[in-house]
């Protein structure tokens, strides 16, 4: 987005805040109206062994550590349009920490985005998502986090460029695009399918990657689980309503829980941010609840039409010499794994052919793969798995396109052909 544009949006949503500041800071706090009472078992153990699992569930970890780093402590920078935010400590650290913190305190942040001191939080913390969750599973998830050793390191402060640096201006921002609210079963659905929407749209927060974007860093919600561009992190996390890129429509519900669970299945295989996911996350939860995801993803509306492309669009004439050259390349280099005809060996070589994330309208992932290669996820379920190696230094940016644009074009696919001008500004895209 331009400055021009940023400034301009900014003034909107001054104007905004300014006009709501007499309503939403009246001072009004619904923790203690009766209807959310703390928890108090009498088996302390077993309630911080509840929060551990609750908190592998959130993949609070991923966030909250950086690579190498003491568990929980924090600093994990997180790149947005309007600047870097740093991940804060949580370990129970009196001073940095939250180790002052009350159980109402921390049940504000989750449910309200609002910090010990009433100060609002960045939706970088996903409180959209985490509102929907209960009192009694926020009480688990403090316990635990209260278990763990403290860290005595302040957390970084934020680097976000002015205006997005004034903290009222969320209020705006919330007025717009957030709902405070426990998630309420439906009952019109089974028990399991419940919890897989509990643990989907709450702790799971699978819709912060799903969910398309705008300008203003809000969800689109009438794309919801639509797909999107992660933001600076160029990594495409695909559509969930679209057979056309990862619907899950025709997949069997086996086949889902086997990409949850192992990161592998006879469908494909996870790579980038999901493998992360997986490794720190979903690997650890049961059958039971992987089960329940599945049956809830299993059910998410389906649309005959696939997000509008995010790419360039290559000319068909360029795009059948892609093709040419792509073939040669791919036998060279790729069919000792991915066979000849696409097939793969799953679930440890996954199919090409017939494959819906290779012929989405964004063909940022396959571009990425090949340049960057990557390994899915190492788990309980598939603990040495087969890596894909990086092409990067081997292939030109014209190779690297003539590869891909083979594979979204053959056997059967129906994918459109790539540039070599995808492939170069992909190149340089983080790696972490």
């Amino acid at each position: 987005m331009k400055r021009k544009s940023l400034f301009a949006l900014s003034a909107v949503v001054v104007v905004a805040a300014a006009a709501l500041v007499p309503v939403l800071w009246s001072g009004g706090d619904n923790l203690h109206n009766g209807t959310a009472v703390a928890a108090t078992p009498a088996d302390q153990a077993a309630l911080i062994k509840k929060g551990e699992y609750l908190a592998r569930a959130g993949d609070c970890i991923a966030c909250h550590t950086v690579r190498g780093g003491k568990p929980f402590a924090g600093g994990l920078p997180m790149a947005t349009p309007f600047g870097t935010m740093f991940t804060p400590n949580i370990t129970p650290d009196d001073q940095y920490g939250i180790g002052k913190w009350t159980q109402d305190d921390f049940y504000r942040a989750m449910h309200t985005g609002r910090s010990k001191d009433g100060s609002l939080l960045y939706p970088g913390f996903p409180f959209t998502s985490y509102t929907k969750v209960t009192r009694a599973d926020s009480d688990a998830i403090y316990a635990y986090l209260r278990s763990v050793a403290p860290v005595n390191v302040a957390s970084r402060p934020h680097e976000l460029k002015f205006p997005f640096n004034q903290r009222n201006m969320l209020i705006g921002w919330r007025t717009l695009f957030f709902r405070e609210g426990e998630y309420k079963p439906d009952p019109t659905k089974s028990v399991e399918w419940n919890r897989g929407a509990y643990l989907i749209e709450g702790l799971g927060h699978c819709g912060m990657c799903h969910t398309s974007i705008n300008a203003m860093g809000g969800p689109v919600s009438s794309a919801a689980f639509a797909g999107g561009l992660i933001p600076l992190q160029n990594w495409y996390a695909p559509s969930l309503t679209s057979n056309k890129e990862a619907g899950l429509g025709d997949w069997e519900t086996k086949d889902i829980a086997d990409l949850l669970k192992t990161g592998v299945s006879n469908r494909g295989a996870v790579f980038g941010p999901m493998a992360e996911v997986v490794h720190n996350s979903l690997q650890y939860m049961t059958d039971a609840d992987i089960n329940a995801m599945s049956t809830y993803l299993k059910t998410i509306p389906q649309k005959s039409e696939a997000p509008e492309p995010l790419q360039f669009e290559t000319s068909e004439k360029f795009g059948g010499e892609l093709l040419k050259q792509g073939q040669k390349i791919y036998a060279d280099n790729c069919a000792k794994c991915h066979a000849e005809n696409g097939l793969g060996m799953p679930p440890a070589f996954p199919p090409l052919a017939n494959n819906q994330s290779i012929q989405m309208s964004s063909a940022v992932n396959p571009i990425r793969m090949v340049l960057n290669g990557g390994y899915p996820p190492s788990t309980e379920g598939n603990p040495h798995p087969y890596g894909m190696p990086p092409f990067a230094q081997s292939l030109s940016n014209q190779e690297v396109a003539a590869v891909v644009t083979y594979i979204r074009m053959s056997w059967g696919n129906h994918g459109t052909a790539v540039s070599p001008q995808q492939v170069a500004e992909l190149r340089s895209a983080p790696l972490d």
